[in-house]
């Protein structure tokens, strides 16, 4: 298993940031082998080298695009977004497969998380959307 949080992470280019042709807010690059993890028949997807971002604002209805505007929605996806979802049933973590809902009931769970992550027994990378560790999804 990866490091979740750790160098193993890095996009195309770390740290290149684009902005949402929907939102206009800008937002960090995903790697495509997270994209494909969550698409719906990843085998028909046309990856042709161009950078991804993705765009965690629940009131935008686009999950990633890239900088020619090629955008992939939450209908395009076999994976329910939490970070675009307030309510109690929205994933915090993919790795142990907590909810807001779980959180709110034992915040444990984050020290438990946490843990984990320090144990690398996570996979944030694959497993989460964004490719990135969710510890910062985790309310304060």
């Amino acid at each position: 298993m990866s490091s979740c949080c750790g160098n193993a992470q890095k996009t195309r280019t770390q740290g290149n940031r684009h902005a949402c042709p929907v939102n206009g807010k800008e937002y960090v690059e995903v790697r495509v082998s997270t994209i494909i993890h969550h698409i719906v028949e990843p085998w028909n997807w046309d990856d042709d080298g161009e950078a991804f971002y993705f765009c965690d604002d629940p009131e935008c209805r686009v999950v990633y695009f890239s900088a020619s505007n090629k955008v992939i929605t939450q209908d395009q996806l076999r994976t329910p977004i939490g970070q675009k979802n307030t309510s109690e049933m929205a994933t915090l973590c993919y790795c142990f497969g907590v909810s807001r809902g779980d959180y709110i009931k034992d915040q444990r769970v984050k020290a438990y998380v946490l843990d984990q992550t320090k144990k690398q027994t996570c996979a944030c990378d694959a497993r989460n959307p964004s490719g990135r560790c969710c510890l910062k999804d985790f309310p304060s």
